[in-house]
């Protein structure tokens, strides 16, 4: 597969999006900030969001949520690469955000559900209906780690509920292009999670004692991050160590596309044909674009 580097610079890029004038607008969770990359690689801040904002994604109002986890990493250098290292004692939680493209208004729509605050929020994906599943990663601490959970929440700022709870690390979520399935990526266990979708936003109960479906278990030491659909179906995890994209089917057969970065974060589809990805090398600050095999899934909304 032939990458071309589009940017460089970046402080941890994550959240990219695939706009219709042919940009990018990704977050940088170390630099706190929405920016733009156009096609020549020129960047352009369009927010400063404080905190850590993690995932990012158009609303059927044309707005970008942002999943941000209220700065729940330290970013400590390894031989040259930003590494993102234990949760600061300073961090207290994290929130969704909703930023207007057209006032440049930055607000916060959910901060806690049913009264219990979130750790670190990291990813989101809307439905059909207009909501978004998504994810919050938990975090570290001295003592252990605090689990995260699965979350679908309205952008009205009615509705949000836990789906999931008591799961070790999601990250990655998204839908299969039916949406009768939700696909959540844990980091530490290497798995991506299927859990099947009773009603708009609700989950079926799990089978037994397991969150979910295990569609595959990556083998020795890999971590899974963020991720994207094809439009076939299979679904596309950045891998972490393994530095690459993983196209996981829903057999469980899976297919390994490297890029140069062992914390390569994210990928999104755009393009006039959905087979043109972006993905985030986050530990060298670059973004990458390369002409992938399959057409990606379009998402319900853009802007």
């Amino acid at each position: 597969m032939d990458i071309q580097l589009v940017a460089e610079g970046l402080e941890f890029p994550e959240g990219p999006i695939a706009m219709n004038d042919g940009s990018v607008i990704l977050t940088e969770i170390k630099g706190q900030r929405l920016t733009r990359i156009h096609p020549d690689g020129r960047k352009e801040t369009v927010v400063e969001t404080g905190g850590g904002p993690n995932g990012a994604a158009i609303g059927p109002d044309g707005a970008i949520y942002i999943t941000n986890n209220g700065g729940s990493f330290t970013w400590p250098e390894q031989d040259g690469l930003t590494i993102p290292g234990p949760t600061p004692p300073s961090h207290t939680g994290g929130y969704i955000q909703r930023y207007d493209l057209a006032s440049g208004k930055l607000t916060t729509l959910y901060e806690t559900c049913d009264g219990r605050p979130f750790v670190g929020p990291n990813d989101l994906v809307f439905d059909k209906q207009g909501g978004f599943w998504f994810s919050d990663h938990g975090c570290g601490t001295p003592e252990g780690r605090k689990f995260g959970a699965l979350y679908y929440a309205k952008i009205d700022g009615s509705h949000v509920s836990r789906q999931r709870d008591h799961l070790i690390s999601p990250n990655g979520v998204g839908l299969s292009p039916d949406e009768r399935t939700v696909y959540l990526a844990d980091t530490q266990l290497g798995r991506l999670w299927a859990f099947d979708v009773e009603a708009p936003g609700v989950l079926g109960p799990p089978a037994g004692f397991a969150a979910g479906r295990s569609v595959c278990n990556l083998p020795g030491v890999q971590f899974l991050d963020s991720l994207a659909v094809e439009a076939g179906g299979k679904v596309c995890v950045a891998t972490i160590l393994n530095g690459g994209i993983t196209a996981f089917d829903p057999d469980g057969t899976i297919e390994h596309f490297p890029i140069p970065d062992l914390i390569t974060t994210n990928i999104c589809f755009g393009g006039p044909d959905m087979k043109t990805a972006w993905i985030t090398a986050s530990s060298t600050g670059k973004l990458y674009k390369a002409a992938w095999p399959r057409p990606g899934l379009k998402l319900n909304f853009n802007a």
